[in-house]
């Protein structure tokens, strides 16, 4: 089995990536962290030293390294989905999950963590609504491609197996 956890920002993909792998007995995976650990450097610094193109270069490799690994959830970057057809080769390689959070509960998260990301560190309370609202509009066809679509209401108020069905027993 393989599960891919898509969404925006601050939409607690990580988070239930964790939550989701001990229910289901699979292992977690952040791609941030494993592309940050293939490049031996952070996110934002490869952002600043190379900028986006190669960071998605990078994401590509590091989301196709799981093409042949079986069994885990997956939390993907936000912009994983919307780029190199990655949203495509996620529905071909697996179960995707868009997590759906409204703006204002991504404002309220993002607050305590600009600093740790790149796009959004030097952006105020209106600028960060802003961006997000933007972000989310170019994003959300991409979105909308995933077999599910949750929020965090419904994660958390039935086992994961409950909300996705028979398809995750087998």
């Amino acid at each position: 089995m393989k599960l891919f956890l898509i969404g925006m920002m601050g939409s607690g993909k990580s988070y239930w990536s964790n939550i989701i792998a001990h229910q289901l007995q699979l292992t977690a995976y952040d791609l941030d962290t494993v592309i940050e650990h293939k490049c031996s450097q952070t996110i934002g610094s490869m952002f600043e030293q190379f900028g986006e193109a190669y960071f998605r270069e990078q994401e590509r490799i590091a989301l196709h390294a799981f093409e042949h690994q079986q069994n885990f959830v997956l939390a993907t970057g936000g912009g994983t989905p919307c780029f190199n057809n990655n949203m495509q080769w996620m529905n071909e390689q697996g179960i995707t999950i868009f997590i759906d959070e409204p703006i204002d509960v991504l404002v309220s998260r993002l607050k305590q963590e600009k600093t740790h990301r790149p796009l959004i560190k030097q952006l105020d309370d209106v600028e960060l609504n802003n961006f997000l609202t933007q972000k989310l509009a170019e994003r959300k066809a991409f979105y909308h491609e995933a077999k599910y679509c949750l929020n965090s209401d419904k994660l958390s108020s039935k086992p994961i197996v409950e909300l996705l069905g028979e398809k995750l027993k087998s």
